[in-house]
């Protein structure tokens, strides 16, 4: 396994919370997938679980090298709890073909929150192969 990208983000919980209510459900359905909505809206501090996730795909894009190019949307990177927390990340469209294209097989994750500000911080990672690094090994 190597090191294809790493990348991190933050996020102050107030500038999410100010766009949910500017823009309601047409930000949120915008950005989220419905798995993540039903996620968050079900926790206390639900304003805090939207902003981890929003740091977790401005991240993952990073990880991936793309950033938001054209045929990448939000929804394309979702973040999924499994059991006992451990967030994982599932890619789908634009950004499923541009990680598949640099040899990427898994991101992983790791996201945290207070009630100022949350930060999340993706590696992505690819088979032996290192060709991805430049021929190094």
């Amino acid at each position: 396994m190597n090191v294809i990208g790493i990348g991190t983000d933050i996020i102050e919980c107030l500038r999410i919370a100010q766009m949910i209510e500017r823009h309601g459900e047409l930000f949120v359905n915008r950005v989220f997938t419905p798995r993540e909505i039903d996620y968050c809206s079900s926790r206390k501090a639900a304003t805090q679980h939207y902003a981890g996730r929003w740091a977790a795909k401005e991240a993952v894009l990073k990880a991936i090298g793309t950033g938001w190019i054209k045929g990448i949307t939000w929804r394309d990177v979702e973040v999924e709890n499994l059991f006992g927390g451990k967030p994982r990340i599932n890619l789908s469209g634009g950004a499923l073909e541009s990680s598949q294209r640099r040899g990427i097989l898994d991101i992983m994750i790791s996201i945290s929150h207070c009630r100022s500000h949350a930060i999340a911080y993706a590696t992505a990672v690819g088979g032996d192969d290192f060709t991805n690094l430049g021929g190094r090994e």
